[in-house]
């Protein structure tokens, strides 16, 4: 299935550049770009995009509140920008200049599933897109580091429960997708199958009505179920 792409930019280069990378693979689509981030919300609405790169620094609105526009429910479901209602909502890279941008917490608090550095190679790029598609976070490791520290300096210090409505071992899912394990790491952790771990991931998922794995992390910090340095 193709992959629908919408890039969200105010840099006319950057925009091409990535058009045509990603226009070169057989199962990725540019549908549409935005050069701001109102226009990103009204692009999303038209198109409908699997996925958005989205420029954190552009005029008119910048790419963490679009991403918050795009990302929450109007009324009854209807989609941002649009009377319709429509469970269908784009993952959103964000796109960075350096790796420890200091919108890191605020953009995954905002919904977004990873972070991409412009000066990305064309295969990173493409493989990014993949990634955050499937449902899976893209978080390089320094973002990882700033995203826990960040967490160790706000985060609340509540007591340790196991979320309602999930089970022991989708709990400890949970905690292994919070420190950063791949569905084989866990697997070979909890003595499971790939296939039984990604079952567990998406019933999480749907159970505390997470979008991907960057929320689950989220939700797993701030919810006290994992404590930073652990």
């Amino acid at each position: 299935m193709t992959i629908r792409v919408l890039i969200a930019d105010d840099q006319g280069m950057v925009r091409t550049g990535f058009t045509v990378f990603l226009d070169a693979q057989p199962d990725i689509e540019v549908v549409g770009e935005a050069v701001n981030g109102q226009e990103a919300v009204a692009r999303v609405a038209e198109l409908r995009p699997d996925v958005v790169l989205m420029d954190v620094r552009m005029p008119v609105m910048d790419g963490l509140t679009a991403t918050r526009e795009i990302l929450s429910p109007g009324p009854r479901g209807e989609r941002a920008g649009s009377g319709e209602d429509d469970g269908h909502l784009p993952k959103i890279l964000i796109l960075t200049t350096f790796d420890l941008d200091d919108y890191v917490y605020e953009a995954l608090r905002a919904g977004a599933s990873g972070f991409l550095l412009k000066d990305a190679s064309a295969h990173q790029l493409a493989e990014a897109v993949r990634v955050v598609a499937a449902g899976e976070a893209l978080l390089a490791p320094s973002v990882t580091r700033r995203l826990i520290a960040e967490f160790a300096r706000v985060g609340p210090d509540r007591p340790r429960v196991r979320p309602d409505g999930i089970t022991e071992r989708e709990t400890e899912v949970l905690v292994l997708i919070a420190r950063g394990r791949s569905n084989q790491e866990i697997a070979r952790e909890l003595v499971l199958s790939e296939q039984t771990v990604k079952t567990h991931v998406g019933r999480i998922l749907a159970k505390l009505n997470l979008r991907d794995r960057a929320q689950a992390i989220v939700y797993a910090y701030e919810s006290g179920l994992v404590r930073p340095g652990e």
